[in-house]
């Protein structure tokens, strides 16, 4: 990944907190990353990890404590004015993970879809309105009647190829994809994938994937950051992370992957990552590059072990 390639979001220091000033709470702790214009950048982690939480500070849901986020080199966390606020509405859009509970039940396709024209005020005739609505639905691979009807008429990979359309008729730019394919049955994944791919390609989008499957990510992504307890542990190129994970805790994500042999499978041994096993006290860890395009959390004495292991 050259360093001559655009960044479209920069994430710099992130700080997310929560709860009260007697019981505060650092789900975020100083995070930093690029996505470069057109790539597809995997966040993965655990449940708790703090991934989602990135996910809606970018899109303004969360506020930041501190640090910050540029879009398109300018910065878009803490306060900004009304008018960058609804082109960040427009360019930056999120498909949710549960395509049940992110679809309001009581409104037709019809206006799901369009809710963030009608928020923006977008200034279309009806008939303009739904010609759009006809459009997106047939981009996202579903029938332009369908508009007429209610989501719970339709099954879960429908619904979100609803909740796709939903983001896409804003003619985004970036869109935060979190667990997109989680909530759907094993055959239905792979399209939305595909379908996911295939709108990139056609629209030059940029993806932030969230997600807590690394073997999906393998399939989508050009880089991943691998997320732990709010911090980033390490990050490189997809190939490059599969090839040498250095962190004990990619190498526990990695090691979790079920193998398609399963006479392979029996024999795996699962790796368990335990924090204790960092000795940071005298030597805090800092984000450094170990080789280019791959960073890794470590201390020095870590740093010169992972280097010896990449030799």
């Amino acid at each position: 990944m050259s360093s001559e390639r655009k960044p479209l979001v920069e994430v710099r220091d992130l700080v997310v907190k929560f709860g009260d000033r007697r019981h505060p709470f650092t789900a975020v702790k100083g995070v930093s990353f690029s996505i470069y214009k057109g790539e597809t950048f995997g966040l993965v982690g655990e449940s708790g990890s703090g991934k989602t939480t990135i996910g809606r500070t970018i899109i303004r849901v969360n506020p930041a404590a501190s640090g910050e986020i540029l879009y398109d080199g300018e910065r878009i966390s803490g306060k900004i004015s009304r008018e960058l606020d609804r082109t960040i509405t427009r360019k930056i859009q999120m498909i949710f993970q549960d395509p049940m509970a992110s679809l309001n039940e009581r409104a037709k396709v019809d206006y799901i879809v369009s809710e963030g024209l009608y928020n923006l005020g977008e200034h279309l005739t009806e008939e303009e309105r739904r010609a759009r609505v006809a459009q997106t639905l047939s981009d996202v691979g579903l029938l332009p009647e369908f508009a007429s009807r209610f989501p719970h008429e339709f099954s879960g990979g429908q619904r979100q190829r609803i909740g796709i359309a939903r983001a896409l008729i804003m003619a985004p730019e970036f869109i935060i994809a979190d667990e997109p394919i989680s909530a759907l049955d094993v055959s239905i994944r792979a399209q939305v994938l595909n379908l996911l791919a295939q709108l990139q390609r056609q629209r030059g989008l940029t993806y932030l994937f969230i997600s807590h499957d690394l073997s999906v990510m393998r399939f989508i992504c050009e880089r991943i950051a691998v997320i732990h307890l709010g911090r980033i542990v390490e990050l490189a190129e997809t190939e490059k992370l599969f090839a040498h994970p250095l962190h004990p805790y990619t190498r526990a994500l990695l090691s979790a992957i079920p193998l398609p042999d399963p006479e392979a499978e029996k024999h795996k041994v699962l790796q368990v990552y335990d924090p204790a096993c960092h000795h940071y006290e005298q030597d805090p860890p800092v984000w450094s590059e170990i080789e280019e395009g791959h960073f890794i959390l470590a201390n020095k004495e870590e740093f010169a072990a992972y280097r010896d292991m990449l030799k």
